[in-house]
């Protein structure tokens, strides 16, 4: 009877309503799965796994093709565009130009009419969309007003892709829901539901998140404590190996919990653990619950799997809770690492309160600045809450001592100790050592007693009369809103910062789905027209016989010696680029095996994307393939008419170099000797002409050379009036990288170098910074300006407009 009875409960759903229960089921499971996988996502990669997976569904659900789909992921310029109109040049680059020609391809901008006409036609009505703050959410022009919302992406994506972030998370919002952006704050008894005990728990260690508080009071609550013997923490460390596995075992039998904190620093014993983990599978009771913890990987030790055994993550719950990484809970987390009892503790407490909080706006700072990539910090230091908590020892001992020797505070000693042990133990770099000292130099001063300002819009408040918890109420009610000038920089530092991530979210899908959908399946024979392409386009090699033949032995100075080295290396990326582009040729056409080099090269072609094997032959660059193969070209040019002349050009291309410290270093050696000065004490000197059209400039400098193919960031440059020299100034809006005027650089002896209004800016070779550094250059600045200001902006010089 029961059976008849759940039968005839049994509604059978048809038409209409089954499409929208299997709709509803579909929705359940899809944020289902997705609530689980972000729990253990880093915060910059969240976005990205929710576009692809947003993709995926209009593309399996045939609102978007795949053709769309890849255009969007990759952004190919057209291999022939036509001619960029004048108008246009002063907003758009060639490659946004090229990229739109190949817009023009798709159904959606083709009844929208020729994109390109309409661009030339309605440039100002481009360029006022192109330069609205939130373009993502401004009107479009005329022509493409009716376009949808996944179609503006395009625009976005060629255009703005500063804004890319921001439309992806609007789109997301009204296609698949808020809740695949907003996310609740982490449960663990949620968690632990999901949980079983042959499922570890695997949390990922971020400053200022610590799970054992919240493992322990889960724990309290379920009669698991410590106190009890029930709940085991072990850190893990030398010596802690047999202890470890020994507890894992003993409490996988008596229904216990165990937590092994930091097993990142254990790579040699984790396949010990992995096992472990297998074998207490058998007999593990159901109580038992294993908790791991583990730093992320730094910058040079790659992906989490290369660190961690891909094993044990596949079998844990994976969770990445990151505290909020803005500057306000920066500093709020910061002050938290100190209390009233501490500055009890000082006999000098008006000073210990001002500078304590000033160090720990100071942590904030530096900790914030690395999200605006290499203008931030050059690479990714592992400054921790350690070195700010030990410097706020370091600082109560020196006040005290200071108090009892009665003597004031020692300003520079603090700022030594500060800058160059305790943080600047971290850093390599000395362009951001300089900016940490900068910092500092602002920041940990006499003044602060004095009310001095932190920040724009943030003043060090009164010590004498706050305490510790008025400090705290401090930041919670009188900190503005973050923005990039609070830390010394231009808002064009966000502007490059969202363009970087915009890409990368693209960059991440096309490598994580073979392409996004081009050349995926080992079809490479879609690569046969653009290697056709490029071997038509490709020069021929240099004749090195000949041009050598050309030269007396008195010929070969220093200069003349730099062309020929630089000949050398271009015949040899060209050579390796010819050979390979023949070897795909014939794998294609079946005559050769196809290899993995092979496989790679049809892959990068297909993508936009310069062939490993080629970069590691050529020099930085960080341009994609058709804007890198368009350099490439000049650069040859170059080389062909410095060959034939065999003698100085008028101007010589800095960026077209392999190696342009070697062609500077050259010029000191020329002017070394001729005045017969020793050349260790040579240096070079910049003064920046007021020319930007080579065709202004008629022969050779009186001393040293002429150089262009310079650019700015972090800054502007303001032109001089008649035979000033111009100066370094603010940067204008969206202009990231200003093109610099041509530069005479001659050598000089080091006692003859004037620093006076001059700032010390760094030169190199892409936006990457670091390794790629040239030399230093002295800029002008106005002569009531100060350095301080441009050191913390970030400002450098760069030989490419990546």
């Amino acid at each position: 009877e029961e059976e008849e009875e759940e039968e005839e409960d049994i509604i059978e759903l048809e038409g209409k309503e089954l499409r929208q229960r299997v709709q509803l089921l579909e929705n359940v499971l899809t944020f289902f799965v997705f609530n689980y996988t972000r729990r253990g996502l880093l915060d910059s990669d969240k976005l990205t796994v929710v576009s692809m997976m947003a993709m995926r569904i209009l593309v399996r659900s045939g609102r978007v093709t795949t053709d769309e789909q890849t255009i969007l992921i990759r952004a190919p310029p057209d291999p022939n565009p036509p001619p960029l109109p004048d108008l246009a040049k002063t907003w758009m680059t060639e490659t946004q130009w090229a990229q739109m020609k190949t817009l023009e391809s798709l159904p959606a901008f083709q009844k929208t009419g020729k994109l390109l006409e309409s661009l030339e036609q309605d440039s100002l009505g481009w360029k006022r969309w192109f330069t609205e703050e939130k373009a993502e959410s401004a009107d479009l022009p005329r022509s493409v007003r009716d376009l949808s919302p996944f179609h503006r992406l395009f625009l976005l994506r060629v255009l703005r892709p500063d804004r890319i972030g921001a439309a992806l998370t609007q789109f997301i919002t009204e296609n698949l829901g808020g809740e695949y952006i907003e996310q609740n704050p982490f449960d663990m008894e949620q968690s632990y539901q999901e949980s079983t005990a042959i499922t570890p728990f695997f949390f990922v260690l971020f400053p200022g998140v610590d799970p054992t508080p919240t493992i322990e009071a889960l724990g309290r609550k379920l009669g698991i404590t410590e106190a009890n013997g029930r709940l085991v923490n072990i850190s893990m460390g030398q010596g802690q190996e047999q202890v470890a596995l020994q507890a894992l075992n003993k409490e996988a039998k008596d229904g216990g919990w165990i937590m092994l904190q930091n097993i990142h620093l254990m790579q040699a014993w984790l396949k010990q653990l992995e096992r472990a983990l297998e074998v207490i599978e058998e007999f593990a009771h159901d109580e038992f619950r294993c908790f791991l913890t583990s730093e992320p990987p730094g910058a040079m030790q790659g992906r989490l799997w290369d660190l961690i055994p891909e094993p044990i993550l596949q079998r844990c719950i994976k969770v990445a809770d990151e505290a909020p990484s803005d500057l306000k809970s920066n500093l709020r987390r910061a002050y938290s690492k100190f209390s009233q009892e501490q500055i009890d503790a000082c006999q000098k407490p008006k000073e210990f309160k001002a500078t304590l909080f000033a160090l720990c706006f100071f942590h904030s700072l530096i900790s914030g600045r690395i999200k605006f990539g290499a203008q931030g910090w050059s690479k990714k230091y592992p400054f921790n809450d350690g070195d700010l908590t030990i410097c706020g020892e370091v600082l109560k001992n020196y006040l005290n001592n200071a108090e009892v020797l009665g003597t004031e505070v020692p300003w520079p000693d603090l700022r030594y100790i500060f800058g160059e042990i305790m943080y600047g133990g971290h850093i390599t770099d000395f362009w951001d050592r300089r900016v940490n000292n900068t910092y500092l130099a602002v920041l940990v001063t006499p003044e602060l007693l004095q009310g001095a300002n932190l920040c724009a819009g943030f003043k060090s408040p009164d010590a004498a009369k706050l305490e510790y918890p008025h400090y705290v109420k401090y930041i919670e009610e009188r900190f503005p809103q973050e923005i990039p000038q609070m830390f010394w920089l231009h808002p064009n530092a966000e502007i490059g910062f969202l363009t970087t991530q915009g890409i990368s979210i693209f960059k991440t899908i096309s490598d994580i789905s073979g392409g996004g959908g081009t050349g995926s399946g080992g079809d490479i024979s879609a690569a046969q027209p653009i290697i056709t392409q490029y071997q038509q386009q490709l020069p021929a090699n240099l004749d090195m016989i000949e041009i050598r033949s050309r030269l007396k032995e008195e010929d070969y100075t220093p200069f003349v010696i730099v062309s020929l080295q630089e000949s050398d290396r271009m015949n040899l990326l060209l050579s390796g680029m010819r050979s390979s582009m023949i070897e795909l040729e014939l794998g294609i056409s079946g005559a050769l095996n196809i290899t993995d080099s092979m496989e790679a090269l049809a892959a990068d072609l297909m993508t936009n994307k310069v062939n490993a094997l080629w970069a590691e032959r050529a020099y930085p660059s960080l341009k994609l393939m058709s804007s890198w193969f368009a350099d490439l070209l000049l650069r040859v040019d170059q080389l062909v008419d410095w060959t034939k002349v065999l003698s100085l050009l008028k101007s010589v291309w800095l960026s077209g170099l392999f190696n342009s410290m070697s062609f500077l270093t050259s010029n000191m050696q020329v002017a070394a000797r001729s005045n017969n000065l020793p050349l260790d004490f040579m240096v070079n000197r910049c003064r920046f002409y007021n020319v930007r059209d080579l065709a202004e400039i008629t022969g050779l400098p009186p001393q040293g050379v002429n150089v262009h193919g310079l650019f700015m960031e972090g800054a502007g440059w303001e032109d001089g009036k008649g035979e000033d020299e111009g100066y370094i100034t603010e940067s204008k809006m969206k202009e990231l990288h200003p093109e610099m005027p041509v530069c005479n650089i001659y050598a000089v002896h080091i006692d003859e170098m004037d620093w006076t209004a001059m700032y010390h800016c760094p030169v190199f070779s892409t936006s990457l910074r670091g390794a790629t550094y040239i030399f230093q250059a002295n800029v002008r600045m106005d002569p009531d300006d100060q350095e301080v200001r441009w050191i913390l902006a970030g400002a450098a010089m760069l030989t490419q407009d990546d």
